[in-house]
């Protein structure tokens, strides 16, 4: 562990130093390893209010974990603020809507605590039917109360998860292993899911409740899951019950829960989060019949460098431009859809850029179509990202994928999606259309995993091309020594075409050709070749 007292500076001698980092709560050094030896980071390791008013304005990157509250009124701090990473699941210490208005992108990292809690969880609940806690002060008081202290085994017992995600299914997976009953409610969680890991799908929560032995929580604090165990439910579970919360203070109703276990309804409870910590209402914890431990269900060694290194990984990935495994603020997705969806966003940030340039009109609406089997998921990324490279030449403002719609809506450019059947004999198409006051542009894109991003059409032409470096987008009549007089005029200019790809609708009607060059072309040749009468467009485009 880090001294974190100290300010603690990384920067390599001799190198450019371009984003700053502050690490405002403890965090592994093993967690952060990526982040101090890029040599592109500097790194600031002190809590937030400890840091001048010359730091916090330097600030492109913030991690924090639990300690720092992450307010309007910290963000105002640092105005340059980019990023924030919270190593762990739980960001309820981060005003989220107001970083998204500010256009600032909130990471966690789900995964990495994920194996910790739920044995942490299930570690709880021996310990609560077992009496082990009870039974260990006992002993080390000198007593020798074996009686005092029967409980109960786990097998054969039905346990009931609220929220089946990744945590839910891993504790899933551990108590099947002891001969247990396995009764889910989730809301998303579909018949076949169920089936696949073995659980059984609870359509209503009345049914959880009044089938468990034991329930446990899984579920994120929302304002539909605040109080979801509560004076009005809690007796209709089971005479006997147990109840466990590693997940967050205020899923379960505390003084529900303390009347409940007072009126021997509820037999007994294991608590690792409370509504208020350090929990200052001591009425449960006075309770025998209740276990509890100070918010330490991710508390390992390992859970905590796993967290520490995924969000230091995704920090790199935005400083390298690109996409985060688990932002808060934009659409969620799995580790598979991210593996389908990923190859895409680079082609469609880069379609963005190209429409961008090429159109000269004010813009009215954007509007994109989406074909193939991308349309089972969730695309709303995808057009964020489409989005962030068509206004990002166009604005004065720092776009990127969280406030990219909503820049949009500032600027009077309607945005809508379309989903078809049709996808011109590819596996999937992303086609996006641009309306402006005087003109419209049509861009198509695809993924081809042997050949990857290309570009198959613009504006109706059938092309195949990946924009990438300096390009000439050149809109001609198709005639006989067009191509070759546009060639042989820059190889008299010193200008070497790197490729060059053409098309047409029809012989002798509008025609394109998309050049592209290792060196930006200079405007004069641009302005040359646009007064040529054959050409009816000459447009430079720099990606």
């Amino acid at each position: 562990m880090i001294n974190f007292s100290e300010n603690y500076y990384q920067v390599k001698r001799g190198v450019f130093v371009l984003n700053t980092i502050l690490i405002s709560d403890p965090i592994q050094e093993e967690g952060i390893v990526s982040l101090l030896e890029d040599s592109r980071c500097v790194i600031l390791q002190k809590h937030v209010n400890d840091a001048t008013k010359e730091e916090l304005e330097k600030v492109d990157a913030l991690m924090v974990r639990s300690g720092t509250q992450v307010t309007d009124e910290v963000m105002d701090k640092m105005p340059n603020l980019k990023i924030i990473g919270r190593a762990g699941v739980g960001v309820d210490n981060i005003q989220i809507e107001q970083a998204s208005n500010r256009g600032i992108l909130v990471i966690n990292a789900p995964n990495g605590n994920t194996i910790s809690t739920a044995e942490h969880t299930f570690a709880m609940m021996a310990g609560l039917l077992r009496k082990i806690p009870q039974a260990t002060q006992s002993i080390k008081s000198g007593e020798w109360n074996r009686k005092q202290f029967q409980g109960q085994e786990i097998y054969g017992k039905t346990l009931g998860i609220i929220g089946f995600g990744r945590i839910g299914t891993e504790l899933s997976k551990r108590v099947k292993a002891f001969g247990m009953n396995i009764l889910v409610y989730d809301p998303f969680l579909t018949e076949e899911r169920a089936k696949k890991n073995g659980v059984t799908l609870a359509e209503e929560l009345d049914y959880l409740l009044e089938n468990s032995d034991i329930i446990t929580v899984h579920t994120p604090l929302t304002e539909d899951t605040r109080h979801l165990i509560n004076q009005e439910n809690i007796y209709k579970t089971k005479k006997g019950v147990y109840f466990l919360n590693c997940a967050r203070g205020g899923i379960i109703e505390e003084d529900a829960l303390y009347q409940g276990i007072v009126s021997g309804h509820v037999r007994g409870a294991a608590l690792d989060v409370f509504d208020v910590e350090p929990p200052t209402n001591r009425n449960l914890l006075e309770l025998e019949e209740v276990v509890a431990t100070p918010h330490i269900a991710a508390s390992t060694e390992e859970a905590q460098t796993n967290v520490a290194k995924q969000i230091s990984e995704d920090f790199l990935r935005f400083i390298d431009g690109d996409p985060v495994s688990s932002a808060i603020n934009l659409p969620q997705l799995t580790k598979d859809e991210f593996t389908v969806l990923s190859p895409f966003f680079d082609l469609v940030k880069q379609m963005g850029n190209f429409t961008s340039q090429c159109m000269k009109s004010p813009v009215k609406k954007v509007n994109i179509t989406y074909g193939g089997k991308i349309t089972e998921l969730d695309t709303q990324i995808l057009s964020r990202w489409f989005v962030r490279g068509f206004l990002n030449s166009r604005v004065d403002q720092t776009i990127n994928e969280v406030n990219a719609f909503q820049v949009c809506q500032q600027r009077g450019i309607s945005f809508s999606e379309t989903l078809q059947d049709d996808t011109h004999g590819f596996t999937n198409i992303i086609e996006a259309t641009i309306y402006g006051e005087k003109q419209s542009f049509t861009i198509m894109g695809t993924y081809i995993p042997e050949v990857g991003p290309r570009i198959i059409r613009l504006n109706g032409f059938s092309v195949d091309f990946y924009p990438e470096n300096s390009l000439l987008y050149i809109h001609h009549n198709d005639q006989p020594g067009v191509i070759g007089m546009v060639g042989q005029f820059l190889g008299n200019e010193g200008l070497n075409i790197a490729t060059m790809v053409v098309g047409r609708k029809s012989a002798g009607g509008d025609a394109i050709m998309v050049l592209s060059f290792d060196e930006p072309v200079p405007t004069h040749i641009v302005e040359q070749i646009q007064s040529n009468p054959m050409i009816t467009n000459c447009q430079r485009i720099n990606m």
